[in-house]
């Protein structure tokens, strides 16, 4: 592989799903159970993020992602990469997380 294909990718996904009736509450637990499955994690409510070796394979989680879609709501994503990500400034608040964010490799502690 050349340094292109390892280039790690970030996938931030932000989703608005209906929450009034006890269907749209069970889609919006089915899909937050999908996003686990596929590797995603929260990194907020309603924002979770999924961490790519490259820019194929972060193509390929979003193709999956669109198969098991709620049929109410909006979701979007966006990929960038691993250094663009790492770069995010966090204005109010403290992020708590068991992952150690490095650009040099993922830690779980």
């Amino acid at each position: 592989m050349n340094d292109a294909e390892r280039r790690f990718m970030r996938t931030i996904l932000f989703f608005d799903l209906p929450a009034v009736t006890k269907k749209d509450h069970r889609e919006y637990t089915r899909f937050v159970k999908q996003l686990g499955k596929h590797g995603f994690a929260m990194l907020q409510e309603s924002v979770y993020t999924k961490l790519s070796i490259n820019e194929s394979t972060a193509e390929s989680t979003i193709r999956d992602l669109k198969k098991s879609l709620p049929p109410d709501g909006m979701i979007s994503c966006l990929t960038i990469t691993e250094k663009q990500f790492a770069e995010i400034e966090v204005l109010l608040g403290q992020m708590e997380t068991d992952v150690l964010m490095s650009m040099d490799k993922v830690v779980h502690l």
